[in-house]
């Protein structure tokens, strides 16, 4: 008797042959693994179904199976590299836009393909909250042009869920380059001609300048030289990213379950979701500011104009960070071990919350022949049948915040840099995403905004007087292979100062809510109290850490998102409801570790009795 076909095999049989039927690739070869969509001309990867998939689920991967086939079938990698920008602003336009052209050709022509792009690209907007938005932020300019243009070639509105974002920007955008998005229509299917319009627009835009221009031949073989370079250093690991889909020079391409696309080396300067973020909240009056509070004690920067977010190999030349991490290699040779033996105990406990189990006694499915005993005894008894199914593992993505400040220097900031880097190998090889972020100042003792607020006269309660410095090491999508080299970086001199913890935790707090997982934790590792000797000798003595007892506390009470601590040499608990405090700088690993395979097997509990009111 021939078995019956699982449903989730069926699921994974019937999406592999629509893929390659609407990429119009038969020879296609199409895996599934956790977590990722990646495709090549000779190989697709999609996300593994997990459970009993619902028809939401279900849509929803087909929508990434058919963003995925859309971008094969209708992408011309080498049109595209021929025009692409070098700015990270323009770069992220243009590949929105891009995106938009390859699914229109396919929505135009397939009403289901149409049906399941729709959906996908619901979820995205919900799940990055564009619906709530009120006030016009450039981190947000990407999604909004993508949504104009996709308007204009498709026909279709844009969801209700990115009513918002549309409200702010759609006046703004018609103003200034519709003509240009108008003219997008006439030349959809020819992908030079549509890339020179959307060039027009990235400079109607005032994202192009001088050096933003579109790569040259030399230049474009100079890089490709380059990253075939690193390619080589690394070994022949195919670990992808699945924030975007990359199309470099081996026609690789790699794509979230959200239907991101974007350039092979964006993730060196975008965040998680193709994007330049800004160092701090938009907005200064949040909801974690102290109720009651007069104007003048409300936490606030005299100026944000100087603040930068940077990746890590922005910071330093491609010799020194491969110098550094050879640095940290050595200095913690004799660390790893030990931390990997962790690394691998929390592997083994995340692996077995992914293990399938059996459900007996049912009336079809796999002969159970451990009961058949009963029907020996009972002719009269039915048979018993059993199936394999997946437990339920909520998708998961995990920030490690590190203070880059001054007094890390030496042990603990070298510690740190390791157990990142295990942490992050570890989790992804349980398709658990990782984010490793640092936060320190520009300057000591204050930076041009402490200047600028000396020119202007010294007013009185001038708030935050230092330049805010925040580093992305490794991106929650980027692959560990890719980001290896950039944890080295703090091991450079000069690079730890101050620290201001507040609007750091506000920083990692903002980026983890534009993640679609369902649960996001935020593991911060730091020494101290929040310390800048410009800010304080010009505020009440205890203002920096007053906010930072504000922020926490409405992450704690007021926010999804799972916060613990870790203090190094200092009692964090002080601030913290979920903190240990370590001695050695060395015991970081193990209890990094186990804080969070506590919070995994909370979440466990929790899933199994439900979470407490």
């Amino acid at each position: 008797m021939l078995r019956k076909e699982e449903p989730n095999e069926l699921v994974k049989r019937v999406t592999a042959a629509s893929l390659k039927a609407i990429a119009m690739e038969p020879e296609l070869n199409v895996a599934f693994t956790p977590g990722q969509a990646s495709a090549t001309k000779e190989q697709a990867v999609l996300p593994t179904p997990v459970g009993m998939i619902d028809q939401a689920a279900l849509t929803k991967l087909r929508g990434v199976a058919d963003a995925l086939a859309l971008r094969l079938r209708y992408h011309d990698q080498d049109v595209h590299r021929d025009h692409m920008p070098s700015g990270p602003e323009a770069r992220a336009v243009y590949e929105a836009i891009e995106q938009v052209r390859c699914e229109s050709l396919g929505t135009r022509r397939f009403s289901g393909v149409a049906e399941n792009i729709s959906v996908l690209l619901d979820e995205k907007c919900k799940a990055k909250g564009l619906g709530a938005v009120t006030e016009k932020n450039e981190a947000m300019l990407p999604e909004a042009v993508g949504l104009l243009v996709r308007e204009c070639l498709t026909g279709e509105t844009a969801p209700d869920s990115a009513h918002g974002l549309m409200n702010v920007w759609r006046k703004d955008l018609e103003q200034r380059i519709g003509k240009q998005i108008r003219e997008l229509r006439n030349c959809p299917a020819d992908q030079a001609q549509f890339a020179d319009v959307v060039t027009d627009m990235i400079r109607s835009l005032d994202l192009m300048d001088d050096e933003n221009e579109p790569l040259d031949s030399d230049d474009q073989d100079e890089d490709s030289a380059q990253d075939a370079g690193d390619e080589a250093d690394e070994g022949t690991d195919t670990e992808m990213g699945d924030d975007s889909m990359t199309a470099g020079e081996s026609g690789e391409m790699e794509m979230s379950d959200d239907g991101e696309f974007a350039d092979g080396d964006e993730d060196q300067f975008m965040g998680g979701d193709g994007e330049e973020e800004p160092a701090g909240p938009s907005r200064w009056n949040e909801p974690w500011q102290r109720d009651g509070a007069d104007t003048d004690n409300r936490y606030h920067p005299f100026t944000a104009e100087y603040d930068e977010i940077i990746f890590a190999d922005e910071l330093c030349d491609p010799e020194e960070l491969t110098r550094l991490r050879h640095q940290l290699d050595q200095q913690l040779s004799h660390l790893q071990g030990v931390v990997s033996r962790l690394a691998n105990r929390l592997q083994r406990r995340l692996m077995a919350k992914q293990t399938r189990s059996w459900e007996f006694d049912l009336e079809e499915g796999i002969l159970d022949a451990g009961r058949l005993s009963r029907v020996v005894v009972d002719p009269t008894h039915p048979l018993s049948y059993k199936m394999e199914r997946d437990t339920d593992f909520r998708d998961t993505v995990v920030t490690l915040l590190v203070d880059n400040s001054g007094s890390m220097r030496g042990r603990p900031i070298t510690v740190a840099a390791m157990c990142g880097d295990i942490l992050a190998r570890t989790l992804e090889r349980c398709a658990v995403k990782v984010e490793i972020l640092g936060f320190t100042t520009r300057s000591w003792k204050g930076g041009q905004a402490r200047e600028k607020w000396v020119a202007d006269g010294k007013p009185k309660n001038p708030g935050r007087l230092n330049d805010l410095r925040h580093i992305v090491y490794k991106s929650a999508d980027q692959p560990w292979r890719r980001a290896r080299k950039n944890l080295g970086l703090m091991l450079r001199e000069g690079l730890l100062k101050e620290n201001i913890d507040g609007e750091a935790l506000l920083w990692a707090h903002h980026r983890l809510l534009g993640r679609p997982e369902q649960r996001r934790i935020l593991m911060v590792i730091s020494d101290g109290a929040p310390v800048d000797d410009a800010t304080l000798s010009a505020n009440p003595g205890n203002y920096l850490e007053r906010h930072l007892r504000d922020v926490i506390e409405f992450i704690e009470t007021r926010s999804d998102i799972e916060l613990t601590a870790i203090g190094i040499g200092h009692d964090v608990t002080r601030y913290y409801r979920r903190a240990v405090t370590i001695v050695d700088a060395e015991e970081l690993g193990g209890t990094m570790m186990n804080q969070l395979a506590e919070l995994f097997e909370e979440d466990a509990a929790l899933q199994r009795f439900g979470r407490a009111s």
